[in-house]
C-alpha cells in the first residue's frame, strides 16, 4: 500500500471514533442525564479547552518529532477514556462529572493528534495538494456518515456495544498510521536549549509565519469567527433543539449528522469532479455566507426532515469553505513548519469554540434554541462579510498564493 493508502485507513479510524462520539456524547449529555443548556455548554467546552490551550504546542511537538510518532501516540492515549467509556456505561454509573472528565481526555488527545495528521497529509499528499485535501476530506467524512449511523442505534442496543467499536476504530487506525512511510525527522535549527524552551520559540514561529501571510491571516480570521458561530450551534444548540422542540432520541441525533456529513462529502465530489478552485478566497467566502444562511433558516420552526435537509446544506457548505481553507494553508505553510502552521490553523477554530459553546448554552436559556440559531447565523454573516469587504481574499486565486509562497 502506498503511504497515502495507510494515511487514509489511519485517519479514518480516529474519524470513525469522532463520528460516534459526536451523536453519543449529545445523546448521554442531552438526553440521558438531560442536563441544562448551560451545563451542556459546559460538557461541550471541556471537550474543546484542552485544544484551545494546547493545540499549538501539539503542532510543535510534531514538527521536532514527526507527525507520525505523535500521531500514532495520540490515538493510542485517545483509547484510556474510550475504554473507560465502556466500563462506566456497563456498570450503569454514568454520572456528569465522568463525562466532563472524558471530554478532556479525549480534548488532550485531540490537540496533538490534528497538527500531526494535518502536517502529515502534506507529507503523503505528493504535488497535488488540493485535490488530495478534497480527497481526503471525502474519505474521513464519508466514514463519518458510516459512524453516525452506528451511533444511533444507541437506543436499541445500548451505548456499551457503540463505544466498544469505537475503541476498536481507533487500534486500527493506529496500526495504519504506524505504516505510513515519511522521511525520517531531525531536529529543527536551533533546537538546543531546554525543551520548553525550545517549544515556546517553535511556537512563536509558527505564528509569525501565519500573521507574516496575508491570505493565511484571512483564513485564520474567518475561522476564528466558525468557531463562534458555527461549533457552538452544532454541539450545543442543535441537540437541544432535537430534545426540546422534536422530542427526539439518538436516532434523530444521528440523522441530523448524518445529513451534515452527506452534505459535506457531496461538496467534496463536486470538488474532485471540478478539480483545482482558482479563486479559492472567494469560494471560501461564499460557502461560509451560504451556510450562514441554512443555518439561520433552520431556525425558523420547521418540520424535522425540512430541518435535517437545511442542516444537510449547512454541511455542504462547510464541505467547500473547509477544504478551501485547508488547501491556502497547506498550500502557503513552509515545509519545515508544516505541523506549526496547521496547528494554528486548528487553533483559531478550537480558541473560539469553547466561547460559542458557553454562549450557545446561555441564549438557549436566554431566548430558546430556535432564536440562538438564527442570531448565530446572523452574526456569522456580518463577520463573512467583514472579512471579505475589509480584505482582498474575494480577489485572490491559486496562482498568485504559489507566486507569493515561492517568492
Amino acid at each position: 500500500m502506498r503511504p497515502l493508502h495507510y494515511y487514509l485507513v489511519g485517519t479514518s479510524g480516529w474519524f470513525v471514533c469522532n463520528g460516534i462520539q459526536t451523536v453519543m456524547f449529545a445523546w448521554l449529555v442531552t438526553i440521558v442525564l438531560r442536563e441544562s443548556p448551560s451545563m451542556v455548554g459546559v460538557a461541550q467546552t471541556a471537550m474543546l479547552v484542552p485544544a484551545m490551550l494546547l493545540m499549538l504546542v501539539g503542532g510543535s511537538v510534531a514538527d521536532r518529532y514527526g507527525g507520525r510518532r505523535v500521531a500514532v501516540l495520540s490515538q493510542v492515549a485517545a483509547t484510556v477514556p474510550v475504554v473507560a467509556l465502556w466500563v462506566v456505561l456497563s456498570r450503569d454509573s454514568l454520572t456528569f462529572g465522568f463525562m466532563i472528565g472524558f471530554a478532556v481526555a479525549m480534548g488532550c488527545a485531540q490537540a496533538f493528534l490534528t497538527p500531526a495528521r494535518d502536517g502529515l497529509l502534506n507529507q503523503v499528499a505528493g504535488r497535488h495538494i488540493q485535490r488530495t485535501v478534497a480527497l481526503v476530506t471525502l474519505v474521513q467524512f464519508g466514514i463519518q456518515i458510516v459512524a453516525f449511523l452506528v451511533a444511533g442505534q444507541a437506543d436499541r442496543v445500548g451505548g456499551g456495544p457503540i463505544v466498544l467499536v469505537q475503541a476498536a476504530a481507533l487500534l486500527i487506525g493506529t496500526v495504519a498510521l504506524a505504516r505510513v512511510a515519511v522521511p525520517s525527522i531531525t531536529a529543527p535549527e536551533g533546537s538546543s536549549g531546554s525543551a520548553a524552551g525550545t517549544l515556546a520559540r517553535s511556537v512563536a514561529d509558527g505564528a509569525r509565519t501565519v500573521m507574516a501571510s496575508r491570505s493565511m491571516r484571512l483564513v485564520v480570521l474567518q475561522n476564528f469567527a466558525m468557531g463562534i458561530f458555527f461549533m457552538g450551534p452544532y454541539v450545543v444548540t442543535i441537540p437541544l433543539l432535537v430534545r426540546e422542540t422534536y422530542h427526539g432520541n439518538a436516532s434523530d441525533l444521528a440523522w441530523l449528522s448524518t445529513a451534515n456529513a452527506v452534505g459535506l462529502a457531496a461538496a467534496v465530489c463536486v470538488l474532485l469532479l471540478v478539480g483545482e478552485v482558482r479563486r479559492q478566497g472567494r469560494l471560501l467566502l461564499v460557502a461560509t455566507g451560504v451556510g450562514a444562511a441554512a443555518l439561520g433558516l433552520a431556525g425558523v420552526g420547521l418540520e424535522f426532515p425540512a430541518f435535517v435537509v437545511c442542516v444537510g446544506a449547512w454541511g455542504a457548505c462547510a464541505g467547500l469553505g473547509m477544504s478551501m481553507a485547508r488547501t491556502i494553508m497547506q498550500e502557503q505553510a513552509p515545509r519545515d513548519q508544516r505541523g506549526r502552521v496547521m496547528a494554528f490553523f486548528s487553533f483559531s477554530f478550537m480558541s473560539s469554540a469553547p466561547l460559542g459553546t458557553m454562549l450557545s448554552g446561555l441564549m438557549v436559556e436566554w431566548w430558546g434554541a430556535e432564536r440562538a440559531l438564527v442570531v448565530c447565523a446572523v452574526a456569522m454573516l456580518a463577520a463573512i462579510s467583514a472579512v471579505g469587504f475589509a480584505s482582498s481574499l474575494w480577489r485572490m486565486d491559486a496562482r498568485e498564493l504559489r507566486e507569493a509562497a515561492a517568492g
